[in-house]
């Protein structure tokens, strides 16, 4: 079936009727390459999206970029000689691949709600309400918040009606912003490394949160167990500086304690606060500063508890799960405040 949009020509900075353009958005939600708003806009974010489809219609074989199986699909089959460039440009040939990608049962689609804000406040109250054993749930639903802003489903406001699931999407490569390299889905932002993902993947972790958040457990716990205490240049550089030569840190109470695991809030209150400021080294002695990294921008960053006094490994695991570059730090940072706040 023709999309509506078909013929209208869609492009950033065109004249476009915003109805159309809510439209093409829908569908770039849909089918994974929009990263939200569904507003009318054709700004840099739906140009990029709809790079990225042009990417994959002439590249995606539908193989994995990391080992974790591939997709059950290959974009680049829908093409059909229709797409030749990344330009940008809703022209028919593209319209046409977009229809064909949404009525085929072997693309599976990406899931919305009907109700995204009681759907996001129900999962994160049974996600609170049943601490895992795993890894600390307070660590957790602190990086969601930065993850996700505690949102498995995006909620609409104002003019934007965005309802889909949460989505990140990455690039390995900063010249190559049109190749998405891995895709976070939901409050947890479990991330897969194949597109589209598996059907099976949609039905579990991507439309269910509670399952979304149990394999965010047991990869921050991957994180933990792998990486932190492990010899230079794979373990956590600011934990062999801050802690040279200690045992891994669990957590302050044994297991069979209620807090165990669960007390994190307390800890991170009890522990000393720091001002970070752009100038500021990521750890003692480092070259490397808070605020080399674009992307965060607020500084002074007031009341972060110092990781270093923590009775535990946990903040060191939370950098690593988003990556180990300077960057990390960062997020780090900001995790750490939104357990006290």
């Amino acid at each position: 079936m023709a999309s509506a949009y078909r013929n209208a020509g869609l492009a950033k900075g065109s004249a476009a009727d915003h109805e159309l353009v809510k439209a093409l958005q829908r569908d770039l939600r849909a089918l994974g390459y929009l990263r939200q708003g569904i507003d009318g806009d054709f700004g840099a974010g739906t140009h990029l999206a709809v790079c990225r489809l042009q990417h994959d219609l002439l590249h995606n074989d539908g193989s994995s970029t990391s080992g974790d199986g591939n997709a059950p699909c290959a974009v680049r089959d829908f093409n059909a000689g229709r797409v030749t460039s990344t330009d940008g440009v809703v022209a028919a040939g593209l319209a046409d691949c977009i229809a064909d990608l949404l009525a085929a049962d072997s693309y599976p689609k990406l899931p919305s709600a009907a109700d995204p804000r009681a759907a996001n406040a129900a999962a994160v109250g049974q996600i609170a309400n049943a601490p895992s054993t795993v890894a600390p749930t307070p660590f957790m639903l602190a990086m969601f918040r930065q993850e996700s802003n505690l949102q498995h489903y995006r909620v609409p406001a104002g003019a934007n009606s965005d309802n889909f699931v949460t989505l990140g999407l990455d690039t390995k490569f900063e010249d190559q912003q049109n190749r998405v390299t891995s895709r976070g889905y939901g409050l947890g932002q479990f991330t897969i490394f194949h597109h589209p993902p598996r059907p099976a993947e949609v039905s579990d972790f991507i439309v269910d949160p509670v399952r979304n958040v149990a394999k965010a457990h047991r990869e921050f716990r991957e994180k933990f167990d792998r990486f932190v205490a492990s010899p230079l240049p794979v373990g956590a550089e600011d934990r062999h500086a801050e802690h040279p030569g200690e045992p891994l840190r669990t957590c302050k109470f044994p297991p069979g304690d209620p807090r165990f695991l669960r007390d994190c809030r307390t800890c991170a209150a009890e522990a000393p606060k720091l001002i970070i400021r752009a100038d500021t080294p990521v750890m003692t002695g480092s070259a490397t500063k808070y605020g080399d990294q674009t992307l965060y921008n607020e500084y002074p960053l007031t009341g972060v508890p110092d990781r270093a006094a923590l009775p535990c490994d946990w903040p060191y695991a939370a950098r690593r799960y988003n990556g180990s570059g300077p960057l990390s730090y960062n997020y780090q940072s900001r995790i750490l405040r939104n357990l006290v706040t």
